[in-house]
């Protein structure tokens, strides 16, 4: 049975896919989770009815949360994923030949499993992968026990530092509202490297521009640099910001011939989407927009 699968960025837009067929529904401890097959994007899932990623154009979102940032480092080593359990972000990152350890820290187990056994192409079976370590629970959690376990419990002296640092989320207006804080952006610095970035999806300027605007805002109170980059999104219905911040580094000052250098020494070929000529061009499209929403910050 098909039926209009119908979302709502704001009280009075909507946006959607007429004949969309439910796959599977569970209702987990923590959220409400569906598998949806559409005639447009394939098979996609959706978290208490937002849209969160698709077999069609996850690509475009997965990797201008990656490369963008990984690139303007010069020699990544290690990734947290806070959520990200489609591993759609692992799969990325595992493309960059010096990464050694990622962790993604997912609250949902089930999001793991449907996502697994619907969407095979999103994950590639990177939790497969020995440099990949999934840690079920509260990204919050994981990262308080990293900043306070002894140095003694680690691994080797490195093992708690990570270069990048990815918010594969549900939004600021979720029960992960508390992941989006400078107290929390400060507790994770503690776990970040010298030259580290972290990226964010900050949502759509046309549907949600207050919200956009206060991430910006916090981000760049605990953050030396933040660049904000955009791409339209179709299973999110419009263009979509992101940022990466750091302390060190600036994601979009390197250029094109630099990063496309680095690409080829990582071995990364093949991209959906992302490419080191479209660099800047990720990061202007932002900038108008950017600019307009510093405004609705001014008394």
């Amino acid at each position: 049975m098909t039926a209009s699968l119908l979302f709502h960025p704001t009280p009075d837009a909507v946006y959607g896919f007429p004949n969309a067929r439910l796959i599977e529904r569970v209702d987990s401890p923590y959220q409400r989770i569906e598998i949806w097959d559409t005639p447009q994007l394939g098979r996609l899932f959706t978290l208490d009815g937002r849209p969160m990623t698709s077999a069609g154009d996850e690509f475009i979102y997965h990797e201008c949360m990656v490369h963008p940032a990984l690139l303007a480092q010069p020699a990544p080593r290690a990734a947290l994923v806070l959520g990200g359990g489609d591993g759609g972000a692992a799969r990325q990152l595992l493309k960059h030949a010096g990464i050694e350890r990622i962790v993604v820290a997912e609250l949902d187990s089930e999001v793991v499993r449907l996502t697994r056994a619907h969407l095979p192409g999103v994950h590639g079976d990177a939790f497969d992968d020995p440099r990949v370590e999934l840690v079920i629970g509260d990204a919050a959690d994981y990262v308080a026990h990293a900043v306070d376990a002894p140095a003694s419990a680690a691994p080797n002296a490195s093992a708690a530092q990570f270069d990048h640092v990815v918010f594969d989320l549900t939004p600021p207006d979720s029960p992960a509202a508390s992941l989006y804080t400078p107290a929390f952006y400060r507790r994770l610095k503690q776990l970040m490297s010298h030259d580290a970035t972290i990226a964010l999806h900050l949502g759509s300027p046309y549907f949600h521009p207050a919200r956009i605007a206060a991430l910006l805002r916090d981000l760049g109170a605990t953050f030396a640099t933040v660049r904000a980059l955009g791409a339209f999104v179709p299973l999110y219905g419009s263009l979509w910001l992101m940022a990466i911040a750091s302390d060190t580094l600036d994601p979009a000052s390197p250029d094109a011939t630099l990063l496309a250098q680095r690409a080829a020494e990582r071995g990364i070929d093949g991209l959906g989407f992302y490419d080191p000529s479209i660099h800047a061009a990720l990061f202007s499209a932002a900038r108008p927009w950017q600019d307009k929403l510093g405004r609705i910050l001014e008394p």
